[in-house]
């Protein structure tokens, strides 16, 4: 017996291929041959005429059922990987379960496919021999469910009588129902070691997902016969539909296309239903329970492939996309909303003009003027917020989108329309993550370019209407698309555009309003400044600190202060004064947090008077610069009144020591006559001049008081001059701030002073001197200089009015010894003009002095 069983098992293995192919082939052949036969006796008519009849909200039921009935099978993942090393997410797994089950549920080759998929998904955390292990212990089960539908199928059709004339497929239930406890007993029972951890657990769980799988589908094909009108004895189609199935996996034809739907036709047939409706009801089955999950598993498994092509070039690609859907939703808002302002204000415009012809087709439509106006205005102010990336539009813009979609599908019908705006809906949602400003920040350019748009589009309302007026209609000839229907569409857009204006000012109020850290004049904690000067030393910019005209944003490593910026908003600017005070050692990740949560609420930044270490770093975060100036250092070990060139100083010198001019160093705190006596030579010098501030001090009590003061006395003791020391945190570099004189000073009493500081500092050890900047000296000179460097250059030369520029640097050229190039740093694609402009009015703005507001005050928040 043994010996026959071994020659049948040689004789199978070697023949079992053929065996499979011919069947297979029988069975695909007689499906065919069936399917012909049933489609010749089919009114095609009435099957287009009944799909056609379907409601929407059948069809709705039906996508969503459909769906629901494909969820069970994603236990079968659930169970698979149990059995492998490594861990899943949640999403992932439902992911990857949702992809594979719908492609082997309509290509079959479950086995063979089914493991090429989720080698593929689970590679990175289990080897392909675990994988292949894990889905041969849960194999067995996928058959469970039908096992279990077998036997309800069985008590339908003996215990209510249902389905009763399709008693001679009794036979194959029974066999279909006996797999189960088979099933049950090799893995369970008879503890085979191959399942021996298949705990009862997971063998629940898989045996409900295959029951689930197979009963939420066999609902799923009834709901279809329910929702075609099929309402008599429906119950009865449940074990044919059982029958059917097991027929269809006996055949082994992948997803039992064909075998399946034979058995179905005639059948359905049998129990009076009409041919048409066979048809459309296994289309429908066939469409919402294979096709539309397999397009969800398509897109998901893009979603996936584009995941892991974005990941392996560093997030490149990903970028790219946003970055173009947000310059295309961009240019469609402005187009759109152009294009509705331009129509509603002279209508026939758009049908005269060939190529606003061919544009505003691709736009919104809208049969009312006013609507259109509104519309428009708020499209507009919509894509100033889009266009800044702010968060705050990203719900605006798609309210308008669905609101403009549904407008034209309901006024026009236009599918292509339809199909457009929803690709311009996707754009924006696959845009979103680059709105991620907290606010809108309104530059100059944004101003005026939104201006024009806005006075441009109530301008030329106007002047249509004066067009339109019988006075001026009867002595001049207009063009036909300049003439309106009446006087009442004419006041109607004028209405619109008044109530336009004030809805984009709200919506560019919102985008504009809520908390911003950088606005305004903070109150200034001078003890907080002074530690970290003195834990980290300062610089020769580090004193204008206590001007208390900038703001000061602090970088805390662990809780402690370890640097701090010194800026001033203007605009839509951050202007940064020099490099950051403190621990240099963080200056690269301060930069990183300053700049991206400037970013995040719309700020540009322009670093100004910063060092050429400090300039290549910035240039690492995207930022491009030009040579502001140059600052002059004289090296004080080297300095002496003897020999030529120190002639006329020494001279100098020599006459105000015959003339009784003393000078010497004052250190605070100060008594009040002492104070006045400076404010008064401080006043005498100013006259009517607006003093300067940010980069340079300014007569302040408080700013005073914080450090020594050099000054000059003539005979009498009377206070002719002085200079104002800024303290640098170390005994390396020497520089002072105010320099200041009365009319009654000598001519060359500014020499005297600093000849006198840089004695002072060779007596206290200094190394070297700071004579302080000259604005952009030798910037822009040369043949092949940058353009911006020229430009900036130009305003050097010309800009004399606003800051002695030249003047500064020949009179500083006498002392210095060397000359320390400062640079200005803005992002790339920033107007250098505008942040020159910026700098050189910064400059020249005290901050006690009242700003002068721009039109657009309202939209500040």
């Amino acid at each position: 017996m043994k010996a026959v069983y071994n020659r049948f098992l040689f004789w199978w293995e070697k023949y079992s291929r053929i065996i499979k192919t011919v069947f297979v082939v029988s069975i695909v052949l007689f499906v065919v041959h069936a399917l012909t036969d049933f489609f010749k006796t089919v009114d095609w008519h009435k099957v287009g005429v009944g799909l056609t009849n379907l409601s929407w909200w059948s069809l709705l039921l039906l996508l969503v059922m459909g769906i629901i009935a494909v969820i069970p099978m994603l236990g079968y993942d659930f169970a698979i990987v149990h059995f492998l090393p490594g861990k899943f997410k949640r999403s992932y797994i439902i992911r990857c379960g949702w992809i594979t089950n719908t492609l082997t549920n309509i290509a079959g080759f479950g086995g063979v496919l089914g493991a090429t998929m989720r080698g593929y998904f689970y590679r990175k955390s289990a080897s392909r021999k675990d994988i292949l292990l894990a889905i041969s212990k849960i194999a067995v089960f996928l058959l469970s469910g039908l096992s279990v539908l077998c036997w309800l199928a069985l008590i339908i059709m003996f215990v209510f009588h249902h389905g009763g004339h399709f008693n001679q497929y009794a036979i194959w239930l029974v066999a279909g129902g006996l797999y189960f406890p088979i099933v049950f007993y090799f893995t369970l029972v008879n503890d085979n070691k191959v399942f021996e951890d298949v705990t009862p657990k997971i063998e629940g769980l898989l045996v409900t997902s295959s029951t689930c799988e197979w009963l939420f589908v066999a609902l799923f094909f009834l709901l279809v016969g329910w929702c075609l009108g099929v309402r008599q004895n429906l119950i009865a189609v449940l074990p044919l539909y059982v029958v059917a199935q097991l027929l269809g996996v006996i055949s082994m034809i992948p997803g039992a296309l064909g075998s399946f739907d034979v058995m179905m036709m005639f059948e359905l047939s049998l129990l009076g239903v009409t041919r048409p409706t066979i048809i459309i009801w296994l289309l429908l089955f066939r469409i919402f329970y294979y096709i539309v999950p397999l397009v969800i598993a398509g897109i998901m498994f893009l979603h996936n492939l584009a995941t892991q092509v974005n990941e392996y070039f560093d997030g490149l690609p990903l970028t790219i996309l946003q970055n173009t859907a947000h310059f295309l939703i961009t240019l469609f808002l402005y187009m759109s909303g152009l294009l509705m302002l331009l129509a509603a204000s002279v209508p026939d415009l758009t049908a005269q003009n060939k190529f606003l012809a061919q544009l505003y087709p691709f736009t919104f439509f809208f049969l009312h003027q006013l609507s259109s106006v509104l519309f428009a205005m708020a499209l507009l102010a919509v894509a100033r917020g889009i266009e800044s990336k702010v968060a705050k539009a990203y719900w605006p813009a798609l309210v308008l989108l669905v609101i403009g979609i549904a407008n034209t599908i309901w006024n026009l019908g236009t599918i292509s329309l339809t199909i457009y705006l929803a690709l311009v809906l996707f754009l924006i949602i696959l845009s979103k993550h680059e709105l991620y400003r907290v606010k809108l920040q309104y530059s100059i350019g944004k101003f005026m370019i939104d201006l024009a748009i806005f006075a441009g589009s109530c301008i030329l309302y106007v002047i249509v209407g004066v067009i339109n007026s019988p006075e001026y209609s009867k002595l001049h000839r207009v063009p036909n698309f300049f003439l309106f229907p009446g006087e009442k569409v004419w006041v109607s857009g004028l209405l619109g555009l008044v109530i336009g204006l004030i809805l984009l000012m709200i919506m560019l109020r919102y985008f504009t309003g809520g908390f911003d850290p950088f606005s305004g004049i903070h109150s200034f904690d001078a003890d907080r400044a002074r530690a970290v000067i003195k834990q980290f030393g300062g610089s020769q910019i580090s004193h204008l600190t206590f001007l208390r005209d900038k703001n000061l944003y602090y970088y805390q490593d662990q809780g402690q202060d370890q640097l701090f910026f010194m800026y001033r908003q203007k605009y839509d600017h951050l202007i940064i004064m020099g490099d950051p005070v403190g621990n240099k050692n963080m200056i690269r990740p301060a930069l990183r947090q300053f700049i991206s949560e400037a970013d995040r609420y719309g700020y540009q930044l322009v670093f100004y008077e910063v060092s050429g270490e400090m300039t290549m770093l910035l240039h690492e975060f995207g930022f491009d610069f030009i040579k502001t100036g140059e600052t002059g250092l004289v090296k004080l070990a080297d300095f002496t009144l003897a020999g030529k060139r120190q002639r006329s100083q020494r001279a100098l010198m020599h006459k105000f020591d015959r003339e009784g001019y003393q000078f010497a160093v004052a250190k605070p705190p100060f008594d009040d006559h002492f104070m006045k006596e400076l404010k008064a030579v401080s006043d005498d010098w100013l006259g009517k001049q607006i003093e300067k501030g940010f980069s340079l001090g300014f007569f302040d009590n408080y700013y005073i008081q914080q450090a020594p003061v050099g000054t000059v006395r003539d005979k009498d003791g009377k206070l002719v001059a002085f200079a104002t020391f800024m303290p640098t945190g170390s005994k390396r570099i020497l520089t002072i701030d105010l320099m200041r004189h009365s009319h009654e000073a000598p001519s060359g009493i500014m020499d005297k002073i600093f000849i006198s500081m840089f004695l002072y500092g060779q007596e206290n050890d200094y190394t070297y001197f700071d004579l302080g900047m000259a604005p952009l000296s030798n910037v822009g000179e040369y043949q092949f200089s940058f353009l911006g460097e020229k430009i900036a250059h130009f305003i050097y030369e010309y800009g004399y009015r606003l800051y002695g520029f030249q003047g500064l640097r020949r009179y500083k050229d006498k002392y210095a010894d060397e000359w320390d190039s400062r640079y200005t740093a803005f992002r790339k694609r920033a107007s250098i003009i505008s942040s020159m402009i910026s700098l050189v009015t910064v400059v020249n703005q005290r901050a006690d002095q009242p700003e002068k507001r721009l039109l657009f005050w309202w939209l500040r928040a």
